[in-house]
């Protein structure tokens, strides 16, 4: 298991306010130095702001750009690797349209796209102005690589250490951990005699792995004063079959992760991490990014895995539809039905769901991707069965839902 993250919450004011970003550079290289001397490899530092309509407020919205350059060079000088300045809010229609921009001004920074708003429901009008983010931004670069930097958020609250999620909220700093850890997943279903002995092994995995990490953060929360807001111990995979989340749903027992069965292995896999005990935060699940797991990758391009197989089982565990290959000429209109679909399970269920969605100029469903990227284990373009909405879901409403009662 690996430290997929160390995410710092702040808000740095705008201008940015160099001595607090000088603090979250001196916290980040400390917990670095520490989680390291616990046994942990630390993947990566970054830093999550406030929404950047609320950090630029609406009469210096058009700065985004700037606000995402600016920050580019203050983050790498304080040793980041990555930066999110947070969701455009469905209350400032107008800030969607500057995400493209902003990934443009800023090769390490990100950004998403709420959909959904706590109390009133799926926002239509934002749900479109996402998939108008992904077809522009899909356009950055010839390989559709922007998108890789957006997503679209559904009930996703503040405190996930998890990119493109990640933002902030209110004025006290914090800092959360994101973990790689699919790998637990693998182990503890290797070669057991019963499915009750797979997730015993996965509970004391995690619960071990938690003790400690808790007890380094614990010590960086009192030499410090940042609060520590918790692990999101999503079982997050790497490209190889030893930590494949895909792989471990295989070891579960299902001969190939698509077929009938496979629903039922991703609950159980969901309901065992939900047995651990440790300090939550974000989503705490199970994470079926296509274009980062080398099982999944390879499940799409046989064909057994579509888009409707992932936000089926997104229904019982997982964060959503992540980074998913797309056709090149997959419209806006297209994009936001499927969009609708997720912002709506999302709302229903009262879970946190996103999509990252990429489509990618040039290529068709079934074209093989060609991604030159250590993350990604590449795989086939996947087929969207969409098209426009129509009648009274061609209207830009916003839809009130509320949680299943139970």
């Amino acid at each position: 298991m690996r430290i997929r993250s160390i995410t710092y919450f702040v808000n740095p004011g705008w201008p940015l306010d160099q001595g607090i970003l000088k603090r979250a550079g001196d916290f980040s290289r400390q917990a670095r130095e520490l989680f390291t001397a616990a046994g942990y490899e630390v993947q990566s530092a970054r830093l999550a702001t406030i929404p950047f309509p609320l950090l630029l407020g609406t009469a210096k919205l058009s700065q985004a750009p700037k606000l995402a350059a600016d920050m580019q060079q203050a983050a790498a000088a304080q040793g980041f690797d990555y930066f999110s300045l947070g969701p455009a809010l469905p209350q400032v229609p107008e800030a969607y349209s500057l995400i493209p921009e902003m990934l443009s001004a800023a090769e390490n920074g990100f950004a998403s796209g709420s959909m959904t708003t706590p109390g009133e429901g799926v926002s239509m009008q934002a749900v479109h102005l996402c998939a108008g983010v992904i077809h522009q931004a899909a356009r950055l670069s010839p390989d559709g690589f922007g998108n890789l930097r957006f997503t679209a958020l559904a009930n996703v609250a503040h405190g996930s250490p998890f990119f493109p999620a990640a933002y902030h909220q209110g004025e006290q700093p914090s800092f959360a951990i994101a973990t790689e850890a699919a790998d637990l997943a693998v182990s503890a279903f290797e070669g057991v005699e019963s499915l009750q002995k797979g997730r015993q092994n996965l509970v004391d995995a995690v619960e071990t792995h938690a003790q400690r990490l808790e007890k380094a953060a614990a010590e960086m929360e009192k030499s410090t004063g940042v609060a520590f807001g918790g692990i999101d111990f999503t079982l997050a995979p790497f490209p190889e079959d030893a930590r494949s989340f895909g792989c471990a749903m295989e070891k579960v027992g299902i001969p190939r992760i698509g077929l009938a069965g496979s629903l039922a292995a991703a609950a159980i896999l969901a309901d065992t991490l939900d047995r651990a005990r440790f300090r939550r935060t974000g989503f705490s699940g199970l994470m079926l990014p296509v274009l980062e797991d080398s099982v999944l990758a390879r499940r799409a391009a046989e064909g057994l895995l579509t888009i409707n197989e992932l936000l089926l089982y997104s229904s019982v565990c997982g964060t959503g539809l992540d980074t998913i290959p797309l056709a090149g000429d997959t419209t806006p209109d297209e994009l936001a039905a499927v969009l609708l679909d997720l912002a709506c399970l999302g709302q229903r269920l009262d879970k946190p769901l996103t999509a990252r969605l990429m489509p990618i100029p040039g290529k068709k469903a079934g074209d093989p991707t060609q991604f030159d990227f250590s993350y990604f284990a590449n795989s086939r373009v996947l087929a969207l069965a969409a098209e426009p909405l129509q009648g009274s879901l061609a209207g830009m409403e916003t839809i009130a839902l509320q949680p299943r009662r139970r």
